[in-house]
């Protein structure tokens, strides 16, 4: 059979997407893997380039499918192999469609949406990678992703995801050498980088707004010398607990979520402390918890925002101000005249508004990763303190470190899904072998690589 075009490019599935223009034979046909991203926000700037350049090199399709297409192409220009389609989550007919097209989906949409791609997932038999964590509608539908072997991957980005690659190859490595660890402490946070650090509040937004406004909000449970630890959110910035970090000083943080569901998945019920945590500089800490003391965090009780003032607002932390902590909240705008935003409906609205106008990243500006995993072990009758730390600068306001170690896990997970070299199926996060060394081996090849420290 014979037609009037040179090649038929056709999709993992067989399905024709483009045309060439002279005459061949159809058993020539080139199949073509294809990767389906959903979201093309801040978080996907570096996998939307990495995938980019793969899928030129490995001969891939790569379709992008966002609300905003003009974002996509912001990202992508004219890229061969590429799709920029614009798309409303919520329309059915048309996710099920671009599903169907793919091999491997990346979801990149807020996590409550997730269900909605994982479900046409399962229908479809796709695998599915997420940087979120696992959702317990999603844990529903394990049977089915066992049945159809798939692969649901998720907590694949930095925190979780790097956090728990690293952790478990440190963790295996020493119980393989008949270590018995007592004692667990995993950091982590989104910094502004030395050279960028141009404000009172020493921190910059690198990644969702709103996230920056209600962490903490869910409060923390953790294992502290054997006693579990249950703190609220007030509770979590009262006193400021310091680390050093190497070529940084001091850096802060506070207890993050639930750090006790990965005690059994980390295979650590020994260990007499186990805590995952929050870094932000000290001066952060200090000030927000003036903010939550005086409810301006506040995401729950309505407010009226007609001829609101932030003055006025802010009227609940006046009696907070000293001389010491008067020049960060003047710097975020709390004390001015000028009217809130009229779409404000709490007071977490009026704050982010303030956040992502004060604190936004410049063009110019890098934003800075830091991880730091701090084990204490027993082997041959030693007590033995290792850590472990990554720092990972990014280049600028749209590349930043962010962005790259929250993508670029999912980027090469997708990779070694469409190369075969990633075998196992079901329902994952990335605690095991199988997944954490090839991920790690090629993030150290692209500049995300930990150094290890004996104190």
């Amino acid at each position: 059979m014979t037609s009037d075009f040179p090649f038929l490019w056709a999709n993992y599935h067989g399905r024709i997407w483009g045309i060439s223009i002279k005459s061949v034979n159809l058993q020539k046909i080139i199949l073509l893997k294809t990767i389906l991203l959903f979201g093309a926000g801040k978080s996907a700037t570096v996998l939307i380039h990495y995938l980019v350049k793969e899928s030129a090199e490995n001969q891939w399709k790569f379709i992008i499918a966002d609300a905003n297409k003009e974002q996509i192409l912001s990202k992508t220009g004219s890229a061969p192999h590429v799709e920029a389609v614009e798309i409303n989550i919520h329309d059915d007919e048309k996710r099920a469609a671009l599903i169907q097209q793919a091999h491997v989906v990346i979801s990149m949409m807020p996590p409550d949406l997730h269900f909605l791609v994982a479900k046409d997932c399962v229908e479809y038999r796709k695998h599915l990678l997420t940087a979120s964590y696992l959702d317990p509608k999603i844990k529903t539908l394990q049977d089915e992703i066992n049945d159809r072997k798939l692969l649901f991957l998720c907590e694949m980005g930095l925190d979780p995801g790097i956090d728990h690659m690293s952790a478990m190859k440190l963790i295996d490595n020493i119980k393989a050498k008949g270590g018995n660890i007592s004692s667990f402490k995993s950091h982590c946070g989104g910094l502004v980088a030395p050279e960028s650090d141009d404000n009172p509040w020493h921190y910059k937004i690198s990644w969702n707004p709103r996230n920056v406004v209600l962490a903490g909000k869910a409060g923390a449970e953790y294992k502290e010398d054997a006693v579990v630890v249950k703190r609220s959110y007030a509770q979590l910035f009262e006193g400021v607990n310091v680390l050093e970090v190497n070529g940084l000083g001091q850096l802060a943080y506070y207890p993050n979520r639930d750090s006790l569901s990965y005690i059994p998945l980390y295979k650590l019920s020994g260990a007499h402390t186990f805590i995952r945590t929050t870094l932000r500089y000290p001066a952060f800490m200090e000030g927000w918890k003036l903010l939550l003391q005086a409810g301006l965090t506040n995401d729950t009780d309505a407010i009226n925002p007609a001829g609101l003032s932030y003055s006025k607002w802010s009227e609940p932390i006046k009696a907070l101000i000293t001389d010491e902590n008067r020049q960060m909240f003047a710097f975020l705008g709390l004390f001015d005249d000028q009217v809130v935003p009229a779409t404000a409906n709490s007071s977490a609205d009026i704050l982010q508004s303030l956040l992502e106008n004060k604190l936004k990243m410049l063009p110019q500006d890098h934003d800075m990763i830091v991880m730091l995993h701090e084990l204490e072990y027993e082997l041959e009758g030693k007590t033995n303190k290792l850590q472990s730390t990554l720092i990972v600068k990014g280049e600028n306001s749209l590349d930043t470190a962010m962005a790259k170690t929250v993508g670029l896990p999912l980027g090469i997970t997708a990779k070694l899904l469409l190369e075969d070299k990633l075998t196992l199926r079901g329902l994952h996060i990335p605690i095991v072998k199988d997944i954490y060394l090839p991920v790690l081996a090629e993030l150290e090849k692209l500049g995300v690589c930990f150094s290890e420290e004996w104190v």
